[in-house]
Parts: C-alpha cells; sequence; structure tokens
C-alpha cells in the first residue's frame, strides 16, 4: 500500500482538532509526533517474507523516513523464530523461506536502532478462499478497459478481503532505428552508421499497485465475491500500448484487519479527513512494549493468499488505443544542424549521451522542431533503447 499516503493521514489525524465548521485552509502540521509506521503482512505461501518499517514524517518535509538498523523476528507459539536481514533501508527479508500454518499463533517482534522494543499481538492465519476468475472488459464507453475477480469459499468462513497486483507490460521503443550515429572524427567531422543493438528494442517492466482494494460479503448469504471491480485502465495508457499481464493477489483478512484498512481509506478522501466529526488515532495491533502512551501505525497480518493472472493485448479486448501509441515519456524529433550559431550542434548532442539517431532527415521524413535543420533526426535515448526504461530480459511467465 501507498505508506505516503498512510503517513500524512494519521499526521493529520493527529495534528487537527475538532471544530464546528469547515473552512478551507493550507495544510500544515499543527502538531507533530513521529510514530513508527509498520507494514507486516505474512501469508501460508512459502517464500521470503518482507516486513517494511518506517517513521512519520512532519507534512512540510519529504518523506517517509525509513527505520534502518532495526533487528526483526517473528515468533510462533513453538518458539520458532524467523529472523529478518534489512536488504535496502527499512525493507526487511526473511532470512528463510517460510509460510504460516493454520491454528498457530504470531507474533511480530521489532527493536529498533535506539533500542526500542515494540511488539504485536498473536495472530493466526486466516481462512483459506481461492479466486475463481480474473477477467478484464473493455469499459461501456470504449475508452478504457476494466478488471473484475470472482472468488468464493463455500465453507463461508472467511467474509473480509484485500488485493494487491503486480502490473507487467511489454515496451517496445517508439523511436526505433536499426543504426546509431557514431562520431568517427570531430576535426574534419565525419559521422558514420554502426548497427544497434536490437535486444534494445523490446522490453519489459512491473509496478505495483498502490492504495487499498477491499471488498467484504459479511451481508450476502454466500461467501461469494461477484465482479468485484480491481483496476481501471484508460485506452491511452502506455501500459496497455502493446501487451499486459496482472498478477492479482488476494488476501483473506481478519475483521481486525479489514476495518483498520478500511478507516484508513475512508480517511484518505478530503470529505471525511476534514469533517466535522474528527477520528482520534487509528490503533492496529502493535504496540510498545516500553510505552503504553506510543503511537504506533500499522498492522501485523497473517493471511492466506490466492493467486491468478492474466494477460491480454488490446487486440484481444477489440479495444482502439491511440496512434502514435502511448509511450512512457515523451518522444521528441529534432534535426540539429552541424554547425549552428547558436542552438546545441549534432556534435554535442552526440556527445551528451542523451540522444539517440532516428532517421536521415528530408523529403518524406517525419516532422521535426524546429523545422528544418541538419541531415539527421535525433530524439531522446529513452524512446530508441528501451533498456533505458525497462529490462530486455522476458519474464518467466511472460505469454505472448
Amino acid at each position: 500500500m501507498n505508506y505516503r499516503k498512510l503517513h500524512l493521514i494519521l499526521i493529520l489525524i493527529i495534528g487537527i482538532y475538532t471544530n464546528s465548521c469547515v473552512t478551507p485552509f493550507d495544510i500544515k502540521t499543527i502538531t507533530f509526533e513521529s510514530a513508527l509506521v509498520v507494514e507486516a503482512t505474512i501469508s501460508n505461501e512459502i517464500k521470503q517474507q518482507e516486513i517494511n518499517l518506517s517513521r512519520t514524517f512532519d507534512l512540510e518535509e519529504k518523506g517517509p523516513y525509513t527505520e534502518s538498523n532495526a533487528d526483526v523476528i517473528i515468533i510462533d507459539d513453538l518458539q520458532n523464530i524467523y529472523n529478518f536481514n534489512e536488504t535496502t533501508p527499512g525493507k526487511y527479508i526473511s532470512n528463510e523461506e517460510f509460510g504460516a500454518v493454520a491454528n498457530r499463533n504470531y507474533q511480530l517482534k521489532i527493536v529498533t536502532n535506539e533500542g526500542k522494543s515494540y511488539a504485536s499481538q498473536q495472530t493466526q492465519l486466516t481462512n483459506t478462499a481461492q479466486i475463481d476468475k480474473v477477467y478484464a472488459e473493455k469499459s461501456e464507453d470504449g475508452k478504457g478497459i476494466n478488471i473484475f475477480v470472482d472468488s468464493y469459499n463455500p465453507n463461508g468462513n472467511s467474509r473480509y478481503y484485500r488485493y494487491v497486483y503486480e502490473e507487467t507490460f511489454k515496451i517496445i521503443a517508439s523511436k526505433w532505428s536499426y543504426r546509431d550515429l557514431v562520431l568517427v572524427s570531430k576535426y574534419p567531422t565525419i559521422f558514420d552508421f554502426v548497427p544497434r543493438d536490437e535486444n534494445k528494442r523490446n522490453c519489459y517492466k512491473t509496478i505495483y499497485s498502490k492504495g487499498i482494494i477491499q471488498t467484504e460479503t459479511n451481508n450476502l448469504i454466500d461467501d461469494k465475491v461477484t465482479k468485484f471491480h480491481v483496476r481501471h485502465i484508460n485506452n491511452d495508457n502506455y501500459i496497455i500500448s502493446h501487451r499486459y499481464s496482472m498478477l492479482l493477489k488476494q488476501y483473506v483478512q481478519s475483521q481486525e484487519a479489514y476495518t483498520f484498512y478500511k478507516t484508513l481509506e475512508d480517511l484518505s478522501g478530503s470529505e471525511s479527513l476534514l469533517s466535522q466529526n474528527q477520528p482520534g488515532f487509528v490503533s492496529g495491533n502493535v504496540f510498545s512494549e516500553d510505552n503504553s502512551n506510543e503511537k504506533v501505525i500499522g498492522f501485523f497480518e497473517v493471511s492466506s493468499v490466492s493467486t491468478k493472472r492474466i494477460f491480454f493485448s488490446p487486440k484481444d479486448l477489440d479495444l482502439i488505443v491511440p496512434y502514435p501509441r502511448p509511450y512512457p515519456v515523451p518522444c521528441h524529433l529534432t534535426a540539429p544542424q552541424l554547425n549552428p550559431r547558436y542552438e546545441l550542434s549534432l556534435f554535442e548532442y552526440l556527445e551528451s549521451g542523451r540522444f539517440l539517431f532516428y532517421a536521415r532527415n528530408g523529403p518524406g521524413a517525419p516532422p521535426v522542431d524546429p523545422p528544418n535543420g541538419g541531415p539527421y533526426i535525433m530524439t531522446e535515448i529513452a524512446c530508441g533503447d528501451c533498456t533505458e526504461i525497462g529490462t530486455n530480459i522476458t519474464p518467466d511467465f511472460w505469454v505472448e
């Protein structure tokens, strides 16, 4: 989830006092209290589990701040201890692969670099529920696609669900050329062409969902999730220009975890955040072992997970995407002169390392800015070399 958003929400909750009316104001920190932020969900999936630690930050500052050099462990009721190691600032990965099992109590324990101790309540693995189907449909206006999920637990004992997803998409260099322009000699100025590495044409990139996506079936007879909307993607979004894949993860939550995340999501809207009924601190299940009055943000979840992956291309859904196809970065075409009076020369464009050859300039060539120009059209390096944006290594799971 987006923990910068979480920090901002809870700082405002703590800092803004209740008033009889709501008036526009510039958001500034009235009071600031540094609090540990714990993002901790372990699952029944056998893998190296991950825990993220950070600190709240003042609204006038950039954040969040990572909590580094902490000792992090998870201990179960059989006294099995799972140690975590900090791999990047604030990110702690378990030293060994493990998955939570049913009917066993798990507890998170943290000791910060300052020697402060924190712990979670003991938590058990939630019941399991399998994803039946993840599917995409073209939106009614034809200008995008919607992604839905169906799930069913015949035992009726799951009820509360949270979703996260990973999106992987194909990138094809929009201003591709099979040749690179190189400088052979500066005095006299001589250019030549060499073959461009074709492995720089097709790439892939993975991004992760942000925010909180939840649903519940508590008021339904059957514990069935039917056509729950997970994601909307406009047809002008570059991630679906060519081919797209989503790995959807469904976490079964406890009622307490669901309520915690739901409250945070409700508070993220300006109407809730600045309403007359100004809420107090939203507590989770992590607490300070040294000071019962210290505020700690976050929730330690032990959740069963189900995953399913889908693929699609625009043509699979009869979706019309704009032309030229949307690309992750703007791509401009320019034809620098060999010896301009004021502008950068072609030599300086090549020397900068930020531009690549695209095409020869002349009759039938694409328009350039400014018009006319020199003999060769140049473009930003990311537009002719997709490895500037993603990786050219095809993911193991990829299906064309």
